[in-house]
């Protein structure tokens, strides 16, 4: 099962087909462990669909007493960094996950994938080939109409061998000469037809420098790599399951053994108001749509942590989404529902005013102040209690308080009482405003029977609202995010760029919330229910001058209303 769950669990819930399949090979001797790997290529950082698969790949391999691997397939020197490789380390740590002995990559192995290739040359299996990008295409054909064969298709082994030998050199420019394999140009898997081995490329790798002159392709070094490895079950996603036969094809002429590492594909996961393409995401990153990949906003792991979500809810939302062989969408408000549910129970709770209005309790004594005791977690005795000082003035919601409310409106307004939380009753009396009319200030008296909350006479009132202690408030700058895009498939109209459905309110900053002091020394990363707004999250920007908090969700749980319905 996917990781996160215990023994029992695991035990209860029925088994994905990925498991089965695993269970069956274990059960019929096939394998004595189970060997999975996590295959990055270093070229961006993980999003919320590449957690999934560490999810899959590392919780398979820990509920099966087996290894994983952390694997880079950098094979790509344009487009990789050691930022990338470094993000993705610290990515898969904080999930919870370790790799098996040292972080691999595809770059490893390039003197074997050379000498892989040779030996696809000398079976006639491979050759050098000399057209250019277009004729490429033209020769591959369409998926109803077959291709056509390279002129330079039967060029003698000797005269490959020796030409890849000077591809290997950088005796030739880039583009001059490709390395393909010879399999089928009629077949009607199109990754079948002569596929690409090697390119020249002059770039400088990220670990092997200008050591290498030529980049073995995707499909040629991936289940190599896997085969050098020992893995038994290579898990991708399903766009790779029309690679299969190719995978094959190559373990099958190039193995040495009666070893064979198995290819799966599950389903990718496909989110709401998200995209979850590398390339777009960099778009997004470049254009300044958002503040770099770890913008809370982005579907980026760091992203996601920068916002407040915690390890453990996307472990559980790995698991409740489960593995599929098909693809389809995840409603977001099911990743938004499993934060809530994790934060409810790990949240301290404080109070937190993010739109300020001023009330004076003209009753309280003038220069007096006290501190009252506030629970920080009720769904945990074991969070204990903290002190909140009450003075005569205090800040409540501008959303809490109306001149003239109508019947239903529980809060404070013209003669009405409430319960300020852990404090008093106070009854509105008057109020003041300013030469636009505009109320600035809301005088009430309090009831100094009521301390805590509670009712000394038996009266009821309908509201309860959450109040700092004017004198004592710390401002703070509140970052409120919501989803980056603005309808549910922002790549569905292939007419329209998907930059074109960005939510223009997907941030708003608040410089004005008010905050309990208890705040003062909260430290990056931390989490909190600010009562009756959400759940917030210390910014890593955060300092004692300037403190941040970022939203991390509200409320409101639209899947669970949904679940339970």
């Amino acid at each position: 099962m996917i990781a996160g769950t215990n023994e029992n669990e695991v035990q209860k819930k029925p088994l994905n087909f990925i498991e089965s399949i695993i269970e069956d090979d274990l059960s019929n001797n096939k394998h004595q462990q189970i060997y999975t790997r996590f295959p990055p290529e270093p070229n961006g950082y993980l999003h919320i669909g590449h957690a999934k698969s560490i999810c899959l790949n590392f919780g398979l391999s820990e509920n099966y007493k087996g290894k994983c691997n952390l694997r880079f397939d950098d094979t790509n020197p344009v487009k990789e960094d050691v930022e990338y490789v470094e993000s993705i380390k610290e990515d898969i740590k904080w999930l919870g996950f370790n790799w098996e002995d040292e972080v691999k990559f595809t770059s490893n192995y390039f003197d074997k994938l050379y000498n892989f290739a040779i030996k696809l040359i000398k079976s006639g299996d491979a050759y050098v080939c000399e057209l250019n990008a277009e004729q490429l295409r033209k020769y591959r054909g369409t998926p109803t109409e077959p291709g056509k064969e390279s002129p330079w298709r039967n060029r003698d082994v000797a005269e490959s061998l020796t030409l890849f030998e000077g591809m290997k050199n950088g005796d030739f420019d880039e583009g001059k000469y490709l390395l393909r394999a010879k399999i089928d140009m009629a077949s009607p898997n199109m990754h079948m037809r002569d596929p690409i081995l090697y390119r020249i490329r002059f770039a400088n790798h990220h670990r092997t420098g200008n050591t290498w002159k030529i980049y073995p392709m995707y499909d040629f070094a991936h289940g190599q790599s896997d085969y050098f490895e020992g893995i038994t079950h290579s898990v991708c996603t399903l766009e790779f399951e029309v690679h299969r036969p190719l995978y094959d094809w190559f373990i099958d002429k190039l193995a040495d053994s009666e070893y064979r590492p198995q290819q799966i594909e599950f389903a990718r996961l496909n989110l709401t108001y998200t995209v979850m393409s590398k390339r777009k995401l960099l778009e997004l990153v470049e254009s300044n749509f958002v503040n770099g990949w770890d913008d809370p906003r982005m579907p980026t792991i760091s992203g996601f942590r920068r916002r407040g979500y915690t390890p453990e809810s996307i472990r559980n939302f790995s698991d409740k989404i489960g593995v599929a062989k098909r693809d389809g969408f995840i409603d977001v408000a099911l990743l938004e529902h499993s934060i809530r549910e994790d934060l409810n129970k790990k949240a301290d709770r404080v109070m937190g005013v993010l739109n300020p209005l001023k009330v004076i309790i003209d009753n309280y004594p003038e220069d007096s102040e006290e501190y009252l005791d506030a629970v920080n977690n009720p769904e945990d005795e074991s969070r204990g209690k903290r002190k909140v000082p009450f003075s005569k003035e205090l800040f409540i919601e501008q959303e809490d308080f109306m001149e003239n409310p109508p019947r239903k409106f529980f809060r404070l307004g013209i003669g009405r009482e409430v319960r300020l939380r852990y404090a008093y009753f106070i009854k509105c009396t008057h109020v003041e405003k300013d030469d636009a009319g505009n109320v600035t200030k809301v005088h009430c008296t309090y009831d100094p029977a009521s301390k805590g909350g509670k009712s000394p006479d038996g009266r009821k009132v309908k509201g309860t609202m959450h109040w700092v202690s004017a004198k004592h408030a710390i401002r703070s700058e509140i970052r409120l995010y919501d989803r980056l895009f603005s309808v549910e498939n922002p790549q569905a109209d292939k007419e329209k760029d998907f930059k074109g459905f960005i939510n223009e309110n997907s941030l708003e900053v608040n410089k004005i919330a008010m905050l309990e002091p208890h705040l003062k020394t909260a430290k990056s990363g931390e989490q909190f229910q600010f009562e009756r707004k959400g759940y917030f999250c210390v910014d890593k920007d955060s300092s004692l001058d300037n403190l941040i908090f970022n939203r991390t969700v509200t409320l409101r749980d639209s899947w669970a209303k949904i679940k339970n319905s």
